[in-house]
């Protein structure tokens, strides 16, 4: 997928690993569109990189279901879409605030898979298109105190997964992204988390398996993978059996379907 001249929109894009991306995609030669629902923090980041900012609560269904129609009504098609607004859950099962799951489900897997579903019959229709899922390690396996993180994060795993089936035979291409620990707002929360999340991470810190990587590293990754049409970024590299025993089931799926024609446009 060819990133210069190419339309981005990335969602979660006024801080973070969002705003990294927004950098990395403009310093590549694309045109970005960045929407958050901090209009202040968003307006930098789009001054910055001489973008485009529009303000969207992510949670709220209206903001979702109307997004991609406002901005292509605006500002032309989509392109490529940055599926990376997402929010953690740092309590165990038990104490975690019951709106804190509602609006984790909603926004880290509703909404990607809302969004995907208004954007791809136009990439489809105009043949071009490229989608960007930020998942995380978390969707590989449980991780106490993270429940709920976790399970939207494998929801998206394979969500992505049963799309590639349905894409194969078109020109769109989608990239998981699966970070470890991200130099961020969002990870602080989880250090400083209650003491038994804090003794639960220390403990994979001690075990050399939580490396930290950069928004920076992370958003270089992925633009690259977008540009290449690669189908996942992990980190860290240490915990790639995480990674390959969790893929096993999704390249068997795929392997089963081969020769099965499949009209991502088909409906009754």
């Amino acid at each position: 997928m060819e990133i210069k001249n190419a339309q981005v929109l990335i969602t979660g894009g006024s801080r973070g690993i969002g705003a990294a991306l927004a950098r990395e995609y403009s310093a590549n030669g694309a045109r970005v569109i960045v929407t958050a629902r901090s209009e202040e923090d968003l307006e930098k980041v789009a001054t910055e990189i001489n973008g485009i900012a529009h303000v969207a609560d992510l949670s709220i269904s209206d903001h979702v279901d109307n997004l991609i129609q406002e901005i292509e009504s605006s500002h032309g098609p989509i392109d490529i879409l940055v599926n990376n607004a997402g929010i953690e859950t740092v309590n165990p099962v038990a104490t975690v605030d019951v709106g804190d799951i509602r609006a984790a489900a909603r926004i880290n897997l509703e909404t990607p898979m809302v969004l995907t579903r208004q954007v791809l019959p136009g990439m489809i229709n105009r043949g071009k298109g490229a989608l960007v899922f930020l998942s995380s390690l978390a969707g590989t396996s449980g991780f106490a105190g993270m429940g709920p993180y976790c399970a939207t994060k494998a929801g998206l795993n394979n969500f992505v997964a049963a799309l590639r089936i349905e894409l194969k035979n078109t020109p769109i291409h989608a990239t998981l992204v699966a970070p470890g620990p991200v130099d961020t707002r969002m990870w602080d929360a989880v250090e400083t988390a209650s003491e038994s999340i804090q003794r639960s991470v220390k403990r994979f810190e001690n075990l050399g398996l939580l490396p930290k990587t950069s928004p920076e590293r992370l958003a270089q990754r992925v633009v690259a993978a977008t540009q290449n049409e690669r189908r996942h970024v992990r980190h860290p590299h240490r915990l790639a059996l995480n990674f390959w025993l969790g893929e096993t089931p999704r390249r068997i799926t795929e392997a089963s379907m081969i020769g099965v024609k499949f009209n991502p446009l088909d409906h009754v």
